[in-house]
């Protein structure tokens, strides 16, 4: 089935509830191209203006020509519209919702994943898993959990950012969602950090954030 019931779309997604029945199914998790570029960013009228948007090669995902509306964006993906000039890093608002927050054009080359898995393969090299779904062969020192800066120009980790006590975190899951804080404490039986919140003390699940700049 290519389309979903608006009633049905996930809560992140920034749609009004009324409206035309049906919405684009996305073909992976996350939020796909069609609502971003009319419902978000409003640079187009109707599915109609995405796809001939899209057929121009206006329309950039991580440094890659977007070819299909159903395209979907994660976390911290980059989008670049090329007509406007105008760059952006997908992320959450703290109602849970994506939201666009405007790039300069240098930053698009770069974004931060989570480790979610290693796994060593033939020959002791380390398949590092990413949380937006790549895969890399690595040298780089990492744990599961850990973050990860990587080059989407040049499709390389540039290096690790680890978990730990004053480490930076994003919450992206959970009552906390959308919020940035700095970690004060791990608790490992607990799977679970105390971190600093502009002043606020919260706990957070370790599968809930990701460690960032």
């Amino acid at each position: 089935m290519t389309h979903l019931k608006r009633q049905q779309s996930p809560k992140s997604w920034p749609v009004v509830r009324k409206g035309t029945k049906y919405l684009v199914k996305p073909k992976s998790n996350g939020i796909p191209m069609l609502i971003i570029l009319r419902d978000m960013l409003e640079v187009a009228q109707n599915r109609k203006e995405v796809k001939r948007a899209i057929n121009m090669k206006n329309i950039l995902l991580n440094q890659k020509q977007v070819k299909d509306e159903k395209n979907s964006a994660v976390l911290f993906d980059t989008i670049s519209v090329i007509p406007t000039k105008k760059n952006y890093r997908i992320t959450f608002s703290e109602k849970g919702r994506f939201q666009l927050d405007e790039i300069k054009e240098n930053e698009t080359n770069n974004k931060i994943a989570k480790i979610i898995n290693k796994k060593m393969l033939k020959g002791k090299k380390t398949q590092i898993n990413l949380s937006d779904g790549r895969n890399f062969l690595s040298d780089l020192k990492c744990n599961v959990n850990d973050s990860v800066l990587v080059n989407l120009k040049e499709k390389k980790i540039e290096k690790c950012i680890p978990l730990k006590e004053k480490s930076n975190i994003f919450v992206f899951e959970g009552k906390h969602v959308g919020k940035q804080g700095i970690i004060e404490k791990i608790i490992p039986e607990q799977k679970m950090v105390e971190a600093d919140v502009k002043g606020n003390k919260i706990q957070v699940l370790i599968k809930q954030l990701m460690v960032i700049e």
